[in-house]
């Protein structure tokens, strides 16, 4: 059913606002640091798990897949909360601090693409055949 998407969708929301209001906590921050992102992380996670148990089916999914249609503007809204040029005012370590997680991001790409691909270009049918 596609309220189980949504619900998933939500416990993954609530995760992901409990870890990131803790680690502003633990930060010294009163901000929420990162929930969002552990919120996707956990839902993709999640998605992958049940789905190769066969317990996340089509119907399921498309309660994610109507969410995940908003994301970008949800994204939107809540980057236009960020105060940006209180960031930019505060000092060159906030600056420094974003680029560098943006460049370290930006690096991560091709090692999280390799995830999951097999280390052979071969089939999985053709191998250990002779050449013909």
């Amino acid at each position: 059913m596609v309220i189980y998407g949504v619900a998933l969708l939500a416990v993954c929301s609530l995760f992901g606002l409990l870890v990131g209001e803790a680690l502003g906590s633990l930060l010294g921050v009163k901000a929420n640091v990162g929930g969002v992102g552990f919120a996707m992380i956990l839902l993709l996670w999640l998605t992958d798990w049940l789905a190769k148990r066969g317990r996340f089916k089509p119907v399921s999914a498309s309660g994610v897949t109507f969410w995940s249609l908003m994301y970008i503007p949800i994204v939107v809204a809540m980057a236009a909360q960020q105060n940006v040029l209180g960031a930019i005012k505060g000092g060159p370590l906030a600056f420094l601090a974003g680029t560098i997680g943006v460049v370290l991001s930006f690096a991560m790409v091709p090692f999280i693409a390799r995830i999951g691909k097999p280390k052979s270009d071969v089939p999985p049918a053709d191998r250990g055949k002779g050449a013909a």
